[in-house]
């Protein structure tokens, strides 16, 4: 058995990953220029931003936090097993405690140009390609500490590239998993859709359920996604991180150029504390980003979305729809924003954010904006929340149901518009079983 060995959050513990890992010069560069503005930056607060107004992170201690070397952790679940066996998907990564344990695409793709790899060794192995995309998105780390953090300590992270013209038909899969106490994983994916490219990816996100009295776990991970013109993405993101799982200032950004396609879900069903920020940046005409978006709070979680839909560029569309229940005293935050750049005419935008209460001891907060600097365009956006309505219970009890069983059909039936936009027949029954679980829990 191995050994558990492990680096705190420290530049110390920067510099052994980046040794560990073999970067190469220039991403060794790139983790000192990151620490080095971690060091400089003040942690986000509750009283002055915004952002974080709603989410409390003062017992957030990084210095209890360790990177996995190796360990004893629990065996990881196998996470994708939702879609099936080998036989349906094209390739499959797997990293445990921040570690490759398996990679690659099948031949039959490695042949057609397809590179599906662990980011760091696609880092030695492809260096023109992934020195030009990865941390791309971000700049000068938004002036956001934990961005900082991430860019330093990145590890476990999931390198696709799909080149022109190429056609993935079935779906690519990345897990990972996090099985140590009081460990913590800052996993990267980069996705690099060339002009007229077609790819799936789904990223599925999980970690024990529970450690001893006092244990708990940290991620902050990154995704960028990089759309170039005519290339079609869908991306699935599913998260079922364990109870001790605080998720703080993960990032989801995409970049779509001209006459690309974005499907996007991302589902946040897991952990103590998450926070989550999703956005599309349309910048070539033509754009398109469809956002979908499904949380399930129960117990004391708390989940904090923020969303930004930004238009750059005329003739672009976006449409966003974020579903939420939450019960027992878990609370919710959705706060999404559309954002209209000057020149961006004929843009379409939508944005609608529904909550469902299930308790009396459960909250969810909803906060939709606009920012407008165009004068030809549509835009709409819209929230709403609600409690369950006995009087739909007791129609449902009147025709041979339990409660249990009128109150079930009743969440399924909140969700629906978002499986109904699902084309995965396996991921839609997954999602409903577990909601069936959290129901019943």
């Amino acid at each position: 058995m191995l050994t558990r060995t492990a680096s705190g959050l420290t530049r110390a513990g920067m510099e052994a990953l980046s040794a560990r890992l073999d970067d190469p010069a220039w991403a060794r560069d790139q983790r000192l220029a990151a620490w080095e503005a971690y060091e400089r930056l003040p942690l986000p607060s509750v009283t002055y931003a915004e952002a974080w107004r709603r989410t409390d992170i003062s017992g957030l201690d990084l210095d209890a936090f360790v990177l996995p070397e190796r360990s004893e952790a629990q065996e990881p679940r196998d996470l994708a097993a939702i879609i099936g066996g080998p036989e349906e998907r094209a390739g499959l990564i797997a990293h445990a405690d921040g570690l490759s344990t398996t990679s690659g695409a099948s031949e039959a793709l490695a042949r057609q140009g397809v590179i599906f790899s662990d980011l760091s060794a696609a880092a030695r192995a492809h260096p023109d390609l992934v020195r030009g995309h990865l941390m791309s998105t971000i700049s000068d780390w938004d002036g956001h500490k934990f961005r900082a953090l991430h860019g330093a300590l990145w590890s476990g992270g999931t390198f696709l590239y799909v080149p022109k013209g190429v056609e993935v038909a079935l779906p690519l899969v990345a897990q990972t998993w996090l099985g140590m106490p009081g460990g913590a994983i800052l996993p990267h994916t980069l996705v690099v859709a060339d002009e007229g490219s077609k790819v799936t990816l789904l990223d599925l996100y999980g970690s024990a359920p529970a450690f001893g009295r006092g244990d708990r776990t940290l991620a902050c991970g990154a995704t960028e996604l990089i759309l170039r013109s005519g290339a079609q993405v869908r991306y699935i993101l599913l998260q079922e991180w364990g109870a001790p799982m605080w998720e703080v200032a993960s990032l989801i950004r995409a970049h779509l150029d001209r006459d690309a396609t974005l499907h996007s879900l991302v589902v946040a069903l897991g952990g103590g504390l998450v926070k989550v920020d999703v956005e599309s940046q349309l910048l070539g005409a033509g754009a398109t980003s469809e956002m979908l978006g499904l949380y399930f709070g129960t117990g004391r979680q708390h989940i904090d979305f923020h969303t930004l839909q930004e238009h750059r560029a005329p003739h672009t569309l976006s449409d966003l729809l974020y579903r939420g229940a939450v019960k027992d005293t878990a609370r919710a935050i959705f706060a999404g924003l559309i954002r209209v750049d000057r020149g961006a005419q004929k843009t379409n935008a939508f944005q609608a954010n529904r909550n469902l209460i299930l308790s009396e001891g459960a909250r969810s907060d909803s906060i939709p904006k606009l920012e407008i600097l165009a004068n030809d365009l549509r835009c709409t956006h819209g929230s709403a929340t609600s409690r369950l309505n006995e009087e739909h219970i007791f129609y449902l009890m009147s025709r041979g149901l339990s409660r249990a069983q009128a109150t079930f059909m009743i969440v399924e039936g909140f969700f629906a518009d978002i499986f109904d936009r699902i084309p995965m027949e396996r991921v839609r029954a997954h999602l409903q079983q577990r909601i069936a679980e959290k129901m019943a829990a």
